[in-house]
C-alpha cells in the first residue's frame, strides 16, 4: 500500500474542512466592497439556543442590513456576506458543518 494513502485514525476522525465545498455560494459581484467592523457589530447575534426566536432574529437581521448597504451593492449580497457574522456557539457551529 502506498504510504501517501495510509491515514492515522485521527485523520480519519477528524473531517478535512480545507476540501469541504461551502453550503453557501457567493454571487458574482462586480464591485469590491468590505463590511465595516462597527456596522458588524450592530448585526443582531443569534447562539442557536432553545429559548432563542429564529424568526426574531431573521427580522432583526433584515432591518440592520440595509443600513451596511454601500454605493452600488446589491443588498442581497451584503446580507449573504453578513449572515454568517450574526451566527454565534452552536448556531456558528452548524452553519460550518451543512
Amino acid at each position: 500500500m502506498d504510504n501517501n494513502h495510509e491515514l492515522t485514525l485521527k485523520e480519519l476522525v477528524v473531517p478535512n474542512v480545507v476540501y469541504q465545498p461551502w453550503c453557501v455560494q457567493y454571487l458574482e459581484n462586480q464591485v469590491n466592497y468590505e463590511l465595516k467592523f462597527g456596522l458588524i457589530h450592530l448585526l443582531p447575534k443569534f447562539h442557536g439556543l432553545a429559548g432563542e426566536d429564529l424568526h426574531k432574529h431573521l427580522k432583526e437581521f433584515h432591518v440592520v442590513c440595509p443600513t451596511m448597504r454601500t454605493q452600488g451593492v446589491i443588498e442581497d449580497h451584503v446580507k449573504m456576506k453578513a449572515f454568517l457574522f450574526s451566527l454565534d456557539g452552536a448556531a456558528k457551529d452548524w452553519f460550518y458543518f451543512l
